[in-house]
């Protein structure tokens, strides 16, 4: 396995991103703490995003919103702008690509690029130019942390190390360096349940992984991926796998005014059309679908079978059976706080395989038509003009374009 000797890879990670994009577009909160927070006027309900400000009061993702108003009194809590974010996500990618090109999109705020033979001669100049032409085309209040190492582990661990508004830089001779000065469980891809596996091996620091040996990790791991982890780690050329997609949902805390059944049902229905279209987008078909519903004491889930199938009368009838099911467990004025529907058992458009007990009837295939027909008219007019059944976004605002941590949105999604 090849080992670099130079730096190969730059990390950019945008801090605070959902918060600092609330504070470069909104000038009443320029200077202010600020925290995101799911839905307006919610206090029964957490922080789902907060800035530097708000994090030195001990705010962070997860804090409830009462809390957050005790430790930080001053903070503006401000209701999620999921298509403001996407906005501003493809604002910063053109930006950035206008001075290196960019090798991967990891998430809305973070991507990877690779260096040439200029950029590792002078990385402290790269990395200037970017965060001069942030500043200067998109704004000041929008900051990144930069990483630059042999690989893209590396980079990414880098990008953390001095946030905000930073940049580090791990050189190939400099290893292991400044890495002996992190926690273990600052090193990507060591969890809670990897962290207790290492401890339980006689691994408690990052000095005690880095002398340890592939297999070692291998083990440890139980696959590949620990004798990848241990390589990457070492600053060899190791690139992740792309991962195989696993289902395609979406899930929604409802308001606390907006959480009986039939208001659940009606979120779930609109998240379910969005899961599907995104489906037909990418060209999969789903053979199971799944609704789960979480409330204050308990929760109920269920599970629906799909013919190899992505369209939205398909995902819609899957949801009504088990809506019925959980119809008939569900507890007298259930409150229902959080709903979550899912498309899984995934297959490759052009690559079904049809179930020969249970064809395609010429109905089935009609409603294919129908999906596909409307995604073409909902895209020519940038909106959604066509359903099946009624189209009310429920109170609140958003319906399937939330704030995304791990992917990044599509323009449809604010359909």
């Amino acid at each position: 396995m090849r080992k670099p000797d130079t730096l190969e890879c730059m990390y950019i990670d945008f801090d605070g991103f959902f918060a600092a994009v609330e504070e470069q577009a909104r000038p009443r909160l320029r200077g202010a703490a600020i925290g995101v927070i799911p839905f307006e006027h919610a206090t029964a309900t957490i922080v789902i995003a907060a800035n530097a400000r708000a994090k030195a009061f001990g705010v962070r993702t997860g804090t409830a919103v009462l809390e957050a108003r005790r430790l930080c009194p001053d903070i503006q809590l401000v209701p999620q702008s999921p298509e403001l974010y996407a906005r501003a996500h493809r604002k910063l990618l053109l930006e950035i690509e206008a001075v290196v090109p960019i090798d991967v999109v990891c998430s809305i705020d973070e991507l990877a690029c690779l260096l040439d033979a200029g950029d590792r001669e002078n990385p402290q100049d790269l990395a200037q130019r970017i965060k001069a032409r942030i500043v200067e085309r998109v704004g000041p209040y929008i900051t990144c942390s930069i990483g630059m190492a042999p690989n893209r582990q590396l980079a990414k661990i880098a990008s953390d190390m001095d946030k905000p508004n930073g940049l580090t830089i791990l050189q190939p001779d400099d290893l292991p360096g400044r890495l002996l000065d992190l926690k273990l469980d600052d090193i990507p891809g060591v969890g809670r349940r990897m962290l207790a596996r290492l401890q339980d091996a006689g691994i408690w620091s990052v000095e005690d992984l880095w002398n340890t040996q592939p297999k070692q990790l291998r083990a440890l791991w139980g696959n590949v991926n620990g004798e990848r982890f241990w390589y990457a780690l070492h600053g060899y050329a190791v690139q992740a796998e792309k991962a195989a997609r696993a289902m395609f949902g979406h899930g929604r805390v409802l308001p606390p005014d907006q959480r009986s059944p039939d208001e659940a049902f009606a979120y779930s229905r609109l998240l379910t059309v969005k899961a599907a279209r995104r489906m037909r987008r990418e060209g999969y078909v789903a053979r199971r679908f799944g609704l789960w519903l979480d409330m204050k004491d308990h929760k109920w889930s269920g599970e629906a079978r799909l013919h190899e199938s992505n369209d939205d009368h398909a995902s819609m009838a899957a949801l009504s059976r088990l809506w019925e099911e959980a119809r008939t467990v569900l507890r007298p004025l259930s409150r229902i706080i959080r709903v979550h529907v899912a498309h899984y058992d995934l297959a490759l458009e052009g690559h079904r395989q049809l179930d020969l007990l249970e064809p395609p009837t010429p109905q089935s295939e009609r409603w294919r038509r129908v999906s596909e027909v409307i995604d073409e008219v909902n895209a020519k007019y940038a909106a959604t003009v066509i359903s099946q059944g009624p189209w009310t976004p429920p109170p609140g605002g958003y319906a399937g374009a939330k704030i995304a941590f791990s992917r990044i949105p599509d323009i449809e999604d604010s359909w």
